[in-house]
């Protein structure tokens, strides 16, 4: 099925008459990005792409995809990437965040291979669907967990931010203790922020974990993880 290359070149045509380009230089600058910016703000974007999303019905998953790739892989720009991002989450396509979609999930993060596009995916469609299919989505969060690639390792270790009392400790576990030892900032940062999060429902689990782990968790992730306990 081929992609919604309407839709697609509606939010392009968007994007260039709401750009900025003195603020497109700062966005850059600030996010290290080789991809430029169109110097779009987020609710601008959230404005743009609110009536084009409303009523848009993908025909099927191959569609959905196909419109989700086609912003992705051919960007010029990087908003139209946090766009492609809003249609893989769109109401419309939760059927399909599931384990047939974790290779569509596996590529946004490798290609992306960055905070904001990675916490993106790892958040709101690979956590959102371990919460929908358990059984099949948790051997695949232990195996991203280490994965070769840092940033999938990343991806496993902040899938459940958010979920609170439906959190799987053991789960979590795994995927710290696999990368506990790794020096990456975005790693250490990573674990510290998942039992930061976990601390607001468990902070008795989240004490005794960091304790367990002694030593071996680094400073910082300690720190992140202990940031609102007394």
């Amino acid at each position: 099925m081929a992609a919604d290359l309407e839709l697609a070149g509606a939010i392009r045509r968007g994007l260039a008459e709401l750009g900025e380009p003195e603020r497109a230089a700062a966005q850059q600058r600030y996010m290290k990005s080789q991809i430029p910016f169109r110097g779009v703000t987020l609710p601008q974007l959230r404005s743009l792409l609110r009536p084009l999303l409303k009523n848009w019905r993908p025909a099927d998953r191959a569609s959905w995809k196909a419109t989700v790739l086609e912003l992705w892989d051919h960007v010029a720009y990087r908003e139209e990437r946090y766009a492609a991002l809003t249609i893989a989450e769109h109401k419309a396509a939760r059927a399909w965040l599931d384990a047939e979609s974790v290779p569509l999930f596996r590529h946004l993060v490798v290609t992306g291979a960055w905070w904001d596009h990675v916490d993106e995916v790892a958040q709101h469609l690979l956590g959102a669907a371990l919460v929908a299919h358990r059984a099949d989505l948790t051997p695949v969060v232990q195996e991203w967990a280490t994965d070769d690639d840092p940033w999938v390792r990343r991806a496993a270790v902040v899938c459940q931010v958010g979920h609170r009392d439906t959190l799987d400790t053991e789960l979590l576990r795994h995927a710290i203790a696999a990368n506990v030892d790794d020096s990456t900032f975005w790693l250490r940062k990573a674990i510290g922020w998942a039992l930061r999060d976990y601390a607001r429902v468990d902070p008795d689990w989240v004490r005794a974990e960091v304790d367990r782990l002694g030593d071996r968790l680094s400073g910082l992730s300690r720190r992140e993880a202990l940031k609102h306990l007394r």
